[in-house]
């Protein structure tokens, strides 16, 4: 018990005494220390906000932006509806182009173990995304932070040529090469044997010498399921180049090159100008610049080692050359028929006919094929259209009996390459202007050899 007691006691006093410490009052603090010597200057740093005025200036990239606005890469809906789209994404999409130029993917058709060829041009598809912005054309942009990221394209190598199957390929080497930067997707797309009702026909790329050496060889006859089985390709509404044609011709290629009363030439244009020379010309209106429009700009074409004085009013550079064109072109159109139905589809609306105007019939391209599905007002804008020979299962019946009552299609190989020519010289846009020798070189020949 006493022990106990003693544990008990000692444990109190030490309680006692922390409780003592704890109150005792702290005293005054010392005196600081004397200060320790300053250290070394580091080196001056750089001052962001300037590295970014280098460009974002209201001169530069702040101007650049506001003319983007007017152009068609900006304001076209393809992007989103093309989304995904590993065959259409290449030119449709930001991620898509720039994943072809990365990659370096040839436009060559391969054939597979099945047989059948496919277009290498395509991109990945988990990289098929994305509107065409500043980094589409520029690709280096934000990469050193200074002035010279921004000049930088995102290619001006020689391009391969989809519509011929990458069997050859086109340079235009003036201006650094910009302009192949442009025509790396303003090219047609190719015609290929597609015939799905007979299985000879692999996927491959059309042979357009073969219609220029045996122009009077039958093309399509529609007349019977056996003459439809045998075609090289089941000609429809969308049988057509595709849009970006302009390429094909300021390059002086693609054009089916029947033998007639004209040689094939080469404006100028395709040597001295380059596509920056007049679609980026100085900005007046909602043209020039960043817009890429040339729609009655004419100030690149009034510039040193060029022409002088040139306007919509001028004849011998303007006025006269795309009467010319135009004038050739109705008459091809009027001579590309069959039993007296054309084979070229009319569309007065301006809104989804980007050629209207450019004609007085107001062809837009396409053939004159009835398809209720993608083709909805061409019963109104065409007197006569022709039958299609695969009309869809989705069709109602009575659309497939109003088809049968239709003219039956059937075009030689003169027929369908001048066609192509005619496609070609329309929506190139200018009526000639981009190359007017080897346009009208391919539409007067076209002309002599059809009957």
């Amino acid at each position: 018990m006493k022990l106990q007691k003693f544990f008990k006691l000692a444990i109190f006093a030490l309680a006692l005494m922390a409780f003592g410490a704890a109150c005792v009052k702290e005293g005054p603090p010392g005196k600081n220390g004397t200060d320790g010597a300053n250290g070394a200057t580091g080196a001056a740093g750089k001052d962001a906000n300037e590295t970014c005025k280098m460009c974002h200036t209201p001169a530069k990239v702040d101007i650049i932006a506001v003319q983007f606005q007017y152009s068609k890469h900006e304001t076209g809906e393809a992007a989103i509806s093309e989304s995904g789209n590993a065959g259409c994404s290449p030119c449709h999409t930001q991620g898509g182009f720039q994943d072809v130029v990365a990659r370096k993917v040839p436009s060559t058709f391969t054939v597979g173990s099945n047989g059948k060829f496919a277009n290498d041009y395509a991109c990945d598809v988990t990289k098929a995304y994305g509107e065409l912005l500043c980094r589409t054309c520029h690709s280096s942009i934000h990469e050193t932070y200074t002035s010279t990221d921004l000049p930088k394209l995102t290619t001006t190598a020689p391009v391969s040529l989809t519509f011929l199957g990458g069997k050859k390929s086109v340079n235009l080497t003036q201006d650094s090469g910009n302009s192949n930067l442009c025509i790396k997707c303003h090219q047609p797309r190719p015609f290929t044997f597609n015939n799905t009702k007979n299985a000879a026909y692999t996927g491959d790329v059309l042979n357009y010498a073969g219609l220029a050496a045996k122009p009077t060889d039958v093309f399509f006859d529609g007349t019977s399921a056996a003459t439809i089985a045998q075609a090289q390709i089941i000609p429809g509404y969308r049988t057509h180049t595709h849009y970006g044609t302009v390429g094909a011709i300021v390059s002086g290629t693609c054009g089916i090159e029947f033998t007639g009363p004209m040689a094939y030439a080469q404006a100028v244009h395709v040597t001295k100008a380059s596509c920056p020379d007049c679609h980026m010309a100085s900005m007046v209106g909602g043209t020039g610049g960043h817009s890429f429009n040339a729609k009655g700009n004419f100030a690149g074409c009034n510039i040193s080692g060029c022409h002088t004085g040139v306007d919509a009013t001028s004849a011998k550079y303007w006025v006269n050359p795309r009467a010319a064109i135009k004038g050739l072109l109705e008459q091809l159109a009027a001579k590309l028929k069959y039993n007296g139905v054309e084979f070229m589809n009319r569309n007065t609306d301006a809104t989804t006919n980007l050629w209207a105007g450019i004609t007085t019939n107001n062809y837009d391209g396409y053939m004159n094929v009835y398809d209720p599905a993608t083709n909805p007002t061409g019963q109104a804008m065409n007197p006569i259209q022709f039958q299609n020979p695969s009309p869809a299962a989705s069709w109602t019946p009575e659309q497939k009996a109003y088809n049968l009552t239709l003219q039956v299609l059937k075009m030689t190989n003169a027929q369908f390459g001048a066609m192509i020519n005619f496609q070609l010289c329309l929506r190139e846009y200018s009526l000639g202007i981009h190359n007017l020798d080897y346009t009208k070189a391919l539409l007067t020949n076209s002309l002599a050899i059809i009957p």
